[in-house]
């Protein structure tokens, strides 16, 4: 048995991230690693996070401003080049092509080698149906619909190049 190959540093790496934190909480210490490395990274946050608290006290609108001072300041501390928000409610991402949209957008105007996201297949272990929805979302982001010019053709008009990912990589 051979061991895997080392991933060498990207120069611009993009992660679709479900909701604010996943990204930290899943993969900051390499997006530190890279950061340093000097990588440029994008981060893509899918939702609000608007959604998740037990507070009786808490409103949608409230949490949801808190996750997004929260999540800017985390990725300032790790080094992330962008952070950009989609603003879809917590709970509310769909398997869609508005939404897929979206993701390929961010892949064409980023033009990343490497797209980093949650594993979306179910496992043994607790899996919110936003993580997988994302990670979906971003594999079928990745290929074929960033790298195919009808896939999406007002981008270019818009002045955004297709581009193919070399790499996809998932946690979680």
């Amino acid at each position: 048995m051979r061991p895997m190959n080392i991933i060498e540093t990207p120069k611009r790496a993009m992660l679709v991230i479900p909701h604010p934190d996943d990204g930290e909480s899943g993969v900051g210490g390499t997006v530190a690693k890279w950061v340093n490395e000097g990588a440029h990274i994008l981060y893509v946050i899918c939702t609000n996070g608007d959604k998740g608290s037990s507070d009786i006290n808490m409103t949608s609108e409230k949490l949801a401003a808190i996750r997004r001072v929260e999540q800017i300041n985390a990725a300032t501390i790790l080094g992330v080049e962008e952070v950009h928000f989609l603003e879809y409610g917590d709970g509310e991402l769909a398997d869609n092509n508005e939404f897929l949209g979206l993701v390929v957008e961010q892949i064409r105007r980023w033009q990343p080698e490497i797209v980093m996201a949650m594993d979306p297949i179910r496992h043994l272990s607790h899996s919110h149906r936003d993580h997988r929805i994302s990670g979906q979302i971003a594999l079928d982001a990745c290929f074929p619909f960033a790298r195919d010019f009808l896939h999406f053709p007002s981008h270019s008009q818009n002045g955004l190049n297709t581009h193919k990912t070399s790499c996809a990589l998932l946690w979680g």
